[in-house]
């Protein structure tokens, strides 16, 4: 029973009624004076009293069972399993991602921007309790999702991001910007955003480091990530033949991207492959948890069967007691 909790407690109030009857009967039974006339008491001498004197009374006290059964069953009692405080760790997070026309390099399996969605939902997979949203960006910036925990939404979102959703180039100030719009009213004591690109800020009318310091002012810290290879990596071009891989300088403006990092209490990274760009991730998974107290309960389950069935025994057996063996005659 140290599991029992009521839905509706006020029904308890009900059970003044039982003392309030009590205290009825006993003034009745006290006004109860049958009498009768007889000349002598001898011929009743040595004989013993009756059971049923004793039980008497046996059906009010039946009547007030059943009466305080039925108070329970009014209050609705209802069992849980358990319930407990249990500590786990959440934050909000903005993914924004660089889906420019460069982020086809194969350098990364297969190439830059599957490798980049693959490892990033790796990484909303194992983060249940956080709020993330995503941002893409290339000549301009979208938001792809909203801060959300239903990251079945957010991982299908992820599998649709396509190189030529958006005019060519590299925003990355939109693409930050953006993020900060998503994140800056968010009222979670730890707000990131993390930042990937694989190239140089070619376009947008938002210059990075505004951006880094608009996310400064609203508490947001970001981690910046470039990828890939050092040097030369395959890229796809248009040829008259169709297209033909030729291996192109990479050029990514790390400085720009420690500083954005930096001055926001982040970090950077360089990822040239797949499994440091999954390090990277693992390494902020790390560095980012913030602890969240949550309490647990079980499923309830509705417990008043019992209450009423045993309102309904004890009812029929005083009615049963009352008209058969302690019947009582007016």
């Amino acid at each position: 029973m140290s599991n029992i909790t009521f839905l509706h407690p006020s029904f308890f109030y009900l059970l003044i009624i039982i003392p309030i009857y009590v205290a009825w009967y006993i003034w009745k039974q006290s006004r109860l004076h049958a009498t009768i006339q007889i000349s002598t008491l001898e011929p009743f001498t040595g004989i013993k009293q009756s059971w049923k004197v004793y039980l008497r009374h046996v059906p009010m006290i039946l009547r007030m069972l059943a009466l305080a059964t039925a108070i329970v069953v009014l209050a609705r009692p209802q069992s849980t399993d358990h319930f407990h405080d249990e500590k786990t760790e959440g934050i909000d997070i903005v993914m924004s991602i660089d889906i420019s026309g460069s982020m086809q390099a194969i350098d990364f399996k297969p190439n830059r921007l599957e490798a980049a969605k693959d490892v990033a939902m790796q990484f909303v997979s194992g983060r249940p309790n956080d709020n993330i949203g995503l941002v893409i960006f290339a000549g301009e910036s979208f938001t792809q999702c909203p801060l959300t925990t239903d990251h079945n939404v957010l991982l299908n979102l992820f599998s649709d991001i396509k190189i030529g959703m958006l005019a060519d180039g590299t925003a990355i100030g939109n693409g930050l910007a953006t993020a900060v719009n998503r994140i800056k009213d968010s009222k979670a004591k730890s707000k990131v955003i993390i930042l990937l690109t694989d190239g140089v800020n070619n376009a947008g009318s938002i210059a990075p480091e505004k951006a880094a310091e608009i996310a400064q002012t609203f508490g947001v810290r970001i981690y910046t990530i470039g990828v890939g290879t050092i040097g030369t990596a395959p890229m796809p071009v248009q040829t008259n033949f169709g297209i033909q891989y030729q291996d192109m300088d990479v050029k990514i403006d790390e400085e720009l991207l420690q500083n954005m990092a930096s001055m926001t209490g982040g970090k950077y990274f360089r990822a040239t492959d797949k499994n440091s760009l999954k390090a990277v991730y693992d390494e902020i998974d790390k560095m980012e948890k913030t602890i969240l107290e949550v309490r647990e309960y079980s499923k309830r389950t509705e417990e008043y069967l019992p209450f009423a069935l045993a309102t309904l025994a004890l009812l029929l057996l005083e009615i049963v007691l009352r008209n058969s063996l302690l019947r009582t005659i007016p």
